[in-house]
């Protein structure tokens, strides 16, 4: 019986997955051991949970190809735990459009966009046409909002950009520019969550996952809104490997949430997003 659907899951593909070998057994910056996707699935498979998995491609800025096709291969070998978004570069141009479809074609359900690391700003009208594309296709996409620990503590931040992340004005206006385009807002956007919260009361196309925190550090709003007026537009996600789901489960298990919520959160919203029957899993 499927417990759970975490909904914001990372992989390493490509050139960034040759990274990955490269550093094998390197705890990364949160203290966890880096894993190979096989092992994600029997972990995932092992705590009765499917997941959303991708990669991000940041090819303009970094210089390091991903994969679209080995995320595609990934959800093929695991169609009942994994469910795959694609990623494109929004410098790209037409080039990431034709990759939009690409994506569709391989049997990818949404696309992912991390604004600060693709160091684009996401209303800029030059990227429409990726929108466009995503919604002629109906996939959703996923954008980070609020701060980033990549690059965090080093000088001018590696030269990232957060503000590109700041749910007002930018995802508010693609999101009032295509109402038919379901938007994620991934991660509490602090220090911006009242904006985020405000944004998705306000466009019904917009939803956020609770990923890349330690839900005993949910800001307090997040934690009140998700319980009430907003209780059927969040998701459980992890942000893995920055966070086990073991942890995010166990420390949500602890927040002040009705039960009546709680499995909303965890699996009915995201079933109900992804278009999944959960009599069949």
């Amino acid at each position: 019986m499927l417990k759970a659907i975490d909904m914001h899951a990372h992989i390493f593909t490509g050139d960034r997955a040759k990274q990955q070998l490269s550093q094998a057994g390197v705890p990364s910056a949160t203290g966890h051991q880096r894993i190979s996707v096989d092992d994600m699935a029997q972990m995932y498979q092992r705590l009765e949970m499917m997941a959303v998995i991708f990669d991000v491609d940041q090819e303009t800025r970094t210089g390091l190809k991903i994969s679209n096709a080995e995320t595609a291969g990934w959800i093929k070998k695991y169609p009942k735990t994994f469910i795959g978004y694609g990623s494109v570069d929004p410098w790209k141009g037409k080039a990431a459009v034709d990759e939009v479809d690409r994506c569709a074609d391989m049997g990818l359900r949404g696309m992912k966009f991390q604004q600060a690391t693709q160091a684009f700003e996401p209303s800029n009208k030059r990227f429409l046409p990726i929108y466009e594309a995503c919604i002629r296709l109906n996939l959703p996409v996923i954008f980070h909002t609020g701060t980033t620990a990549i690059s965090a503590g080093t000088p001018g931040g590696g030269g990232i950009l957060l503000e590109y992340c700041r749910p007002i004005p930018y995802i508010d206006r693609v999101a009032a520019w295509y109402p038919e385009l379901r938007i994620i807002m991934a991660h509490p956007a602090w220090p911006w969550h009242d904006e985020q919260l405000a944004v998705m009361r306000h466009k019904g196309n917009v939803y956020m996952d609770l990923s890349g925190w330690a839900p005993k550090y949910f800001p307090e709003s997040v934690v009140q809104n998700a319980n009430t007026l907003i209780q059927d537009k969040v998701f459980f996600g992890s942000d893995f490997p920055v966070l086990t789901p073991e942890r995010w489960i166990s420390e949500f298990a602890k927040l002040p949430i009705k039960e009546t919520v709680r499995p909303k959160i965890l699996l009915h919203n995201a079933a109900k997003f992804l278009g999944l029957d959960l009599s069949a899993t």
